[in-house]
């Protein structure tokens, strides 16, 4: 189902090749239109210069509701390998920085000092019934590295692209050294540009800098942990991000990422048993995704008022509905390699099992089918959840078609279950 080849541990070997020309992967079948302006747009990006001028994700941003940015820190450093940094304070926000090392891209947890601070990112989730019930929580976007801002913004508006202006950016305390593409409607996510030499450290310009103690107090104690369990050598970068968008949206979301990216198409996979399909795009220029995560899009394969004539679930779609488009989960790559007589995910697994931490179901997968994979429940905190995957023997694939049908109906369940907790609250 997917290339067994070389490429993981390849040290984030950047390449250069025509956009357009990367093997299809996958059984998805796309539109006539899709196809045409794929390979138009891809083509254009590569002639623009764009491909060549942006580079990796320097930087995944996620919001929280005020006062869980302490304890969602703690989560994410005891469930990756990311550490606790340095807090950007701001008039109405506190950022804090987490950061495994320049090979990997940042995690920026934003937290918004006052609940009844309203904005544009808020109100993507005001109007989706489960989305509402954590306004602050979602995840952002992510923040592309470039050789030369200026060009990148001029080419991208004169492709109707549109920016946030600088007044903009100060008032919704975003970096200033970042130029930010207003969200899109297909994904309601962000992207930002900003102009790093590759032998730059990342630093933020965003408000007064300071060590919080009660940031440093979750970071150090989910460390121990993290070592006490031996996961420091198990835990890998992030693999990849997944979005959920509606049905209608899959073409348009894959192109438009494209568009904004150095990303090409890898390819789509239906999986009809949750009425859905899975695509992924990766970068044109890492080979490694743990250099520049893939960007999946999962999407349903029919609207949801075909639902009673289908017959089937329709778990993407629910979810889209319920919380809008959004992130649905990052994932964490594992180590390949064996643990304590187990493979390492399942180490992993059991291991976080053991401090408390839920999971949506089973491992699923094998070392034969290449890969194994988990979801964790969702955050509290950030309403995101964790993937675990491993991979065996290099295997570049991102599913086994039964993986994805697994994961999918078991998120589903789970988030039926928090749609009816909300509905009993409200």
């Amino acid at each position: 189902m997917a290339l067994h080849c070389p490429g993981i541990g390849d040290g984030g070997i950047k390449r250069m090749r025509a956009s357009a020309d990367f093997p299809r992967e996958g059984d998805k079948q796309n539109s006539p239109f899709f196809e045409e302006w794929l390979r138009r747009l891809l083509e254009d990006r590569d002639r623009q210069g764009l491909t060549e001028n942006i580079g990796r994700v320097d930087a995944l941003m996620i919001t929280v509701e005020p006062g869980h940015s302490a304890a969602y820190v703690g989560e994410l450093c005891l469930m990756t390998p990311y550490n606790y940094l340095v807090t950007l304070e701001t008039e109405q926000h506190s950022t804090h920085i987490l950061r495994i090392d320049m090979d990997a891209p940042d995690v920026l947890v934003r937290e918004v000092k006052d609940a009844n601070v309203r904005g544009i990112f808020r109100s993507l989730n005001e109007v989706y019934p489960i989305g509402a019930k954590r306004p602050n929580s979602r995840y952002m976007g992510e923040i592309f590295q470039v050789e030369n801002l200026h060009d990148v913004v001029e080419t991208q508006k004169t492709r109707e692209v549109r920016f946030f202006n600088q007044e903009q950016i100060r008032q919704l305390e975003l970096p200033g050294n970042m130029a930010v593409v207003k969200p899109s409607p297909y994904t309601h996510n962000i992207v930002g540009y900003w102009e790093r030499p590759d032998a730059s450290i990342r630093v933020y310009s965003l408000g007064l800098s300071s060590i919080r103690d009660d940031m440093q107090e979750a970071f150090e104690q989910a460390k121990a942990w993290r070592e006490r369990l031996g996961l420091d050598v198990l835990l890998l970068p992030i693999d990849h991000l997944a979005t959920r968008v509606y049905s209608q949206n899959r073409e348009a979301a894959i192109l438009e990422y494209l568009t904004l990216s150095s990303y090409y198409y890898w390819g789509s996979y239906d999986i009809p048993d949750q009425n859905s399909s899975t695509n992924v795009t990766k970068s044109v220029h890492y080979t490694n995704v743990l250099n520049s995560p893939a960007k999946v899009f999962t999407a349903a394969n029919h609207p949801y008022f075909c639902n009673h004539l289908i017959g089937k679930p329709s778990p993407t779609e629910a979810f889209v509905r319920n919380f809008g488009p959004r992130l649905h989960h990052l994932a964490v790559a594992v180590n390949d390699g064996h643990t304590g007589g187990q493979v390492n995910i399942d180490y992993v697994v059991g291991a976080l099992q053991n401090c408390g931490q839920k999971f949506l179901l089973e491992v699923v997968g094998s070392e034969r089918e290449g890969l194994k994979q988990i979801f964790s429940s969702a955050s509290e905190h950030s309403s995101l959840i964790v993937e675990y995957v491993q991979r065996f023997d290099g295997f570049q694939g991102f599913f086994a078609k039964d993986n994805v049908a697994n994961l999918t109906a078991a998120a589903g369940a789970d988030e039926t279950l928090r749609g009816l907790d909300a509905a009993a609250r409200s």
